[in-house]
């Protein structure tokens, strides 16, 4: 198959609205993820579908870490542009940048940077995934850079295959007695979704930015359920998308504390879901991320975190897990300050 040139960036533009926010005025991070992926999906089926053979769809795997640089406003307009930077012979590599707009002073803002990754799916058949259109690249280390990106991807969903059937402890019971501040139980939060038609793209799967968004307001309800304070989305590590939701389907979204450091929170969460048809049964794990949330100030000023209250082996396994990510982040961030520099 030649190379040809990828489609033109896509530019999405929206304003936000005051059922994008929460009570002080930001705009959930689920929303700006949402916009991400609607942006990146187009851009995705649009070129994917430049060849002949099957129509498809681009359904979305993996979200890179994705870094909330800048809190979005009610009133602002999100500028979303998606550009296609890699292909592999069954998927793609999407960059989306979202800029801020107050459109009454006229100030802009880079608010998210983030990384997509897609795989086309036959209309005719879900399960098949078709081959993607290679794309032309300015320089042949351009293209040796997209080819690490998706090797590095590739073995990091590998890994992340092994905690795909962890259990997540049942919400709490309301006769038990509360648990204690500060722990792991205490800020455990669920929700559960029906999924409907208004949910769904062809096909009747769910959009990934719905899973997202959702995957966001559990998050949030964890934080601010530690720390009582107004919270916001700092950053989300890869979200994996390992099964298909259809339908029909009830997800279940659950967000527990892993680490606290002194100023950011990581929660997991997990989507579990199940069919309520007879002949579909079972409840199996659809999506998993780390989401990092900071607390704020009535002046949006960073506030300290309480510290997390460690009980049993398996929460102190994932709490030197999260710190392990917490400092390779946080030194990445540093190397790349001194980069930039």
């Amino acid at each position: 198959m030649s190379a040809r040139e990828a489609a033109s960036p896509l530019q999405l533009c929206r304003i936000m609205r005051p059922d994008d926010a929460n009570i002080v005025g930001n705009v959930h991070g689920g929303i700006i993820l949402k916009i991400i992926e609607e942006a990146g999906c187009i851009v995705s089926t649009r070129h994917c579908n430049t060849q002949n053979g099957d129509r498809c769809l681009a359904a979305l795997v993996r979200v890179e870490k994705t870094e909330f640089l800048s809190p979005v406003f009610i009133g602002e307009v999100a500028h979303v542009t998606a550009e296609i930077t890699y292909t592999s012979k069954h998927s793609l590599e999407v960059q989306v940048k979202v800029i801020a707009e107050n459109i009454l002073t006229g100030a802009k803002k880079l608010a998210n940077k983030a990384a997509l990754w897609y795989v086309p799916c036959s209309l005719q058949n879900v399960d098949k995934i078709m081959e993607v259109p290679p794309i032309k690249y300015a320089s042949e280390d351009q293209e040796e850079e997209g080819r690490k990106r998706y090797e590095a991807q590739k073995m990091e969903r590998l890994e992340t295959k092994a905690r795909i059937e962890e259990v997540v402890p049942s919400p709490p019971n309301p006769e038990d007695p509360p648990k204690e501040q500060y722990t792991v139980g205490f800020s455990q939060s669920t929700l559960i979704h029906l999924v409907g038609p208004s949910d769904c793209i062809l096909h009747d799967y769910v959009h990934g930015g719905v899973t997202m968004k959702l995957m966001d307001e559990v998050a949030g309800i964890a934080a601010a359920r530690h720390c009582n304070t107004n919270i916001v989305t700092a950053s989300v590590d890869a979200i994996n998308f390992h099964r298909k939701i259809r339908k029909g389907c009830v997800v279940t979204v659950t967000g527990r504390l892993t680490f606290v450091s002194n100023k950011s929170m990581e929660i997991e969460v997990l989507v579990d879901a199940s069919s309520l048809t007879e002949e579909e049964k079972g409840k199996y794990r659809a999506v998993s991320a780390f989401f990092t949330f900071i607390s704020l100030d009535k002046f949006n000023k960073p506030l300290p975190v309480p510290a997390l209250k460690i009980e049993g082996e398996e929460e102190q396994r994932r709490f030197e897990e999260g710190k392990a990510r917490y400092l390779q982040n946080k030194a990445k961030r540093l190397a790349d300050k001194e980069r930039q520099q």
